[in-house]
């Protein structure tokens, strides 16, 4: 079955206003993970009101939608949540929730999923089965989609697409990358432990201080020289917090920071990594000290046939030079989550605005909403695609 790119182009373009009517209504009242209670009624009366019956999560906020009655089942993650960022734009449709606003773009991929069903629902028989998941609390550490993966959402699912804006893009570009797109995303916390004493007489003690500042300035680099070269890796410290008076040496010093890497099967390595190498460096100082490492979120690693196949839709909808190459991000995006079952592909979807430059997580942080447009016909085109692949 061929795409009828006339037909789908025609359908997406009556389709976006209403899909941008839904991304303000969506960005002017935002909610923080776990909390979507309005904007997940939102999707749900959207989705039946074109007789597409959604899957609440019973208890919980998200939900998915099933379109379509036989084939290939494919799939669509979009996510709901905002951040607890006070807005800072003069947009009529700002946030009006105090201290919380859509400051990453999930308000436009959940028009975009939303105005793809409206266009799967209009576009006549489809050559298979389409899943749309709408995910809860993906800016919450270790991320939502764990819950939902656990829950099923994407069982018989052959292939799954998602998109992230993409600020540094045009509207009607979208880019492109094979394998690791973004990074994983873990916390650890590295309290140092001696018996304390006085600043006077610290060679009769055990200067915890001294070695937290080892650890400090020696364990991003020895971390790095026990893994690969060409495997990107990032150790970095947040917080540090040890003593209250300056002439006493503390029994305790507290660290806190995040490990990010992009190989997948290193990734399985840093936890027992970090632990060995902590103690290590601090055994000549003659502290101990407690590690706790949190694994959060694997890395994205895009599927090449997948993408192959949603190059392709792009090339037909949009044209070649729609395409663009990217990078991997140290950023982390739990659609991993996903990805660990099932072969994907996170695309950042160009939305640039024409006028000035604005950052992911920033109060000032706007779209191009033109690029609802073209991520419902790109979304619309791949998924037709990809249900018509041997998976």
């Amino acid at each position: 079955m061929n795409t009828d790119v006339k037909k789908l182009q025609k359908i997406a373009r009556e389709v976006a206003p209403t899909a941008i009517a839904l991304r303000r209504t969506i960005h002017a009242n935002p909610e923080i993970g776990n909390e979507e209670h309005d904007t997940t009624a939102l999707v749900d009366a959207t989705l039946r009101d074109i007789g597409i019956r959604p899957k609440v999560r019973l208890g919980h906020t998200g939900l998915t939608a099933d379109l379509g009655t036989e084939g290939t089942l494919v799939g669509f993650r979009a996510d709901l949540d905002g951040l607890p960022i006070t807005e800072a734009t003069d947009l009529p449709f700002a946030s009006t929730n105090p201290g919380m606003m859509h400051a990453c773009g999930h308000d436009g991929h959940t028009a975009i999923a939303l105005g793809i069903a409206l266009v799967l629902s209009q576009y006549g028989p489809l050559p298979g089965r389409a899943r749309f998941i709408f995910q809860p609390a993906e800016e919450t550490f270790p991320g939502g989609a764990f819950d939902m993966v656990r829950e099923g959402v994407v069982d018989g699912v052959s292939a799954l697409i998602a998109f992230h804006m993409d600020p540094s893009l045009p509207a009607g570009k979208v880019g492109l990358k094979i394998g690791p797109i973004t990074s994983s995303s873990d916390r650890f916390e590295i309290t140092i432990n001696g018996p304390g004493g006085h600043t006077a007489r610290s060679h009769d003690t055990v200067d915890a201080v001294y070695a937290a500042g080892r650890v400090v300035t020696e364990l991003p680099t020895l971390l790095n020289r026990t893994l690969d070269a060409r495997t990107p890796m990032s150790l970095v410290f947040g917080t540090i917090h040890g003593g209250k008076a300056d002439n006493v040496i503390p029994t305790r010093v507290t660290m806190t920071g995040t490990v990010r890497i992009l190989d997948r099967n290193t990734w399985d390595l840093l936890p027992d990594r970090v632990q060995t190498l902590v103690k290590e460096i601090i055994a000549p100082v003659g502290a101990t000290a407690d590690v706790h490492y949190q694994r959060g979120i694997p890395p994205v690693i895009n599927d090449a046939g997948v993408l192959s196949e949603v190059e392709f839709a792009i090339h037909e909808v949009l044209g070649t030079q729609a395409v663009a190459e990217t990078y991997a991000s140290l950023g982390a995006e739990d659609f991993a989550r996903f990805l660990d079952l099932v072969p994907g592909a996170l695309m950042r979807l160009g939305s640039g605005l024409p006028d000035r430059t604005v950052d992911l997580h920033s109060a000032s942080f706007d779209i191009d909403e033109d690029a609802i447009e073209y991520g419902i016909l790109v979304g619309s085109a791949s998924l037709i695609r990809l249900m018509q692949c041997e998976w």
